[in-house]
């Protein structure tokens, strides 16, 4: 009887061997597992879930910024829109500046000058690009 009680520790100890054995294989495979995983995640540029939840999050700060600016300017234009009726003023297009051209900047009562008009502030009696006495010399001539 003690023949077949120590075969049975022996069978025993084989087999707590031959687990610890598997176990640390499949450890190593889920870590050869999970390497191969990650190499494929960073060549194929895949994001992570936390990465994800982070552009989620910035997508959605990005969302209420973006709906609080049309807010701020629904209110700017209605008090442009007070202000110009209280004036007497009305635009000829809507959100366009009366009187001015929106292409130049310049006031619609100023006439557009002649390409061959002098510079503000030069006699009309010089030929076109003399400016009044002489050009200064060339430091490279």
């Amino acid at each position: 009887m003690t023949e077949r009680g120590r075969f049975m520790d022996d069978l025993a100890g084989v087999a707590q061997g031959a687990l610890s054995a598997f176990t640390g294989l499949k450890d190593e495979a889920e870590a050869v597992f999970t390497a191969r995983v990650e190499a494929v995640i960073h060549k194929l540029d895949i994001a992570r879930g936390e990465q994800l939840a982070a552009v989620q999050e910035l997508a959605a700060n990005a969302r209420m910024g973006q709906e609080a600016a049309d807010v701020e300017i629904a209110a700017l234009k209605a008090r442009v829109a007070a202000l110009e009726a209280k004036l007497g003023l009305t635009p000829a297009m809507p959100g366009a500046t009366p009187g001015i051209d929106p292409l130049t900047g310049v006031p619609a009562d100023v006439p557009p000058g002649a390409p061959s008009d002098p510079m503000p502030g030069t006699p009309r009696d010089l030929p076109p690009g003399a400016a009044g006495g002489t050009a200064p010399a060339s430091p490279l001539a």
